[in-house]
C-alpha cells in the first residue's frame, strides 16, 4: 500500500514538473471508470473466513475480467493499451498458477519480509512460487520490461508515442520508399 501511495504522489509530482495540471483530469473522458474501481474493492476487500480458496480465487478473476472490460472500453486513450496489455500479463501468469508466484529473493530484496511470512501461509492473489508455478520467466519479464520502460522513459508525457490527455495516440503514415526525412 505504500508503494502505491508513493506511485501516487511520485506521478502528481512529475506531473506537475513537467507543467500538467491534475485540472486537465476534468477532460478526460474516461468510460465505465466504475469498473475500475469495483475491481479494486475486489482485490482489496478482505473475505469471510469461512469463504473456500476456490471462491477467493473466482473473486480475484472477476477483478481482472472487470479490468479487462474497463481497459477494452477505453482502449482509444493514451496509455490503455500499455495498461490492457499489462493486465491480460498478469491475468494469464495468475490463472495458470492460481495466483501471482512470488520469490522469497524478490521479497527480501525489497523490505517485504513481513509479506514472507503471510505468503508462507498461503494466500489468494499471491504465493511463494514453487517448482509447480509455470511462466515465472514471464513473470521475470514482465518486472524487467517495466523497470525497462521506465528507463527509457514511457512513463514521462514526452515520450513516444503520446497524446494530449484523453486522445488516442497520433497515427502515422508510412512514408513511400526511397523518400526520407
Amino acid at each position: 500500500m505504500l508503494l502505491i501511495a508513493a506511485v501516487l504522489v511520485g506521478s502528481v509530482a512529475l506531473g506537475y514538473a513537467v507543467g500538467g495540471r491534475l485540472l486537465n483530469l476534468a477532460q478526460v473522458r474516461v468510460r465505465l471508470w466504475w469498473l475500475a474501481v469495483v475491481a479494486l474493492a475486489l482485490q482489496v476487500a478482505p473475505l469471510p473466513k469461512s469463504w473456500s480458496a476456490d471462491a477467493g480465487f473466482a473473486v480475484l478473476e472477476a477483478s481482472f475480467l472487470l479490468l479487462i472490460v474497463f481497459g477494452l472500453a477505453n482502449i482509444r486513450l493514451a496509455g490503455f493499451a500499455l495498461i490492457l496489455i499489462g493486465v491480460l500479463m498478469n491475468v494469464l501468469v495468475v490463472s495458470l498458477n492460481r495466483g501471482m508466484p512470488v520469490t522469497r529473493h524478490a521479497l527480501v530484496a525489497s523490505h517485504q519480509e513481513d509479506s514472507l511470512r503471510e505468503l508462507e501461509r498461503g494466500g489468494t492473489k499471491h504465493h511463494l512460487a514453487g517448482p509447480g508455478d509455470r511462466l515465472l520467466p514471464l513473470v521475470r519479464a514482465m518486472r524487467r520490461g517495466s523497470r525497462a520502460a521506465r528507463a527509457r522513459g514511457a512513463h514521462r508525457p514526452g515520450s513516444r508515442p503520446t497524446a494530449p490527455l484523453g486522445q488516442a495516440p497520433p497515427r502515422t503514415r508510412a512514408r513511400p520508399s526511397g523518400t526520407g526525412p
